[in-house]
């Protein structure tokens, strides 16, 4: 049972990660420091979107309108960084 949730934890940290290239992606987008022109980066950004989007979309839903701040990264990290920390005090035997 241990491995099992040593393996989730692993797959949340890295889930984590890839929220923050893909934050930070976006961002060098906008600010046009790099073009989606280029094809490498038309294939990172697209695939980046494709692994982010389905969980960010229902947090998106559920929050308001903050005109051109998208919160919701933020949010979604906070949740797993969350749930990464009852799994670790489960494994551990910690209390809640």
């Amino acid at each position: 049972m241990n491995s099992l949730l040593s393996v989730i934890s692993l797959a949340i940290q890295l889930y984590i990660w890839i929220l923050i290239a893909s934050v930070i992606l976006s961002w060098l987008i906008a600010f046009n420091v790099i073009n989606t022109r280029n094809q490498l980066v038309a294939i990172v950004a697209d695939g980046l979107w494709r692994l982010t989007e389905p969980a960010l979309r229902p947090i998106r839903n559920v929050l308001p309108n903050l005109g051109g701040l998208d919160i919701s990264p933020v949010v979604l990290i906070l949740l797993l960084i969350f749930v990464q920390s009852l799994i670790r005090r489960y494994q551990f035997g910690l209390p809640l």
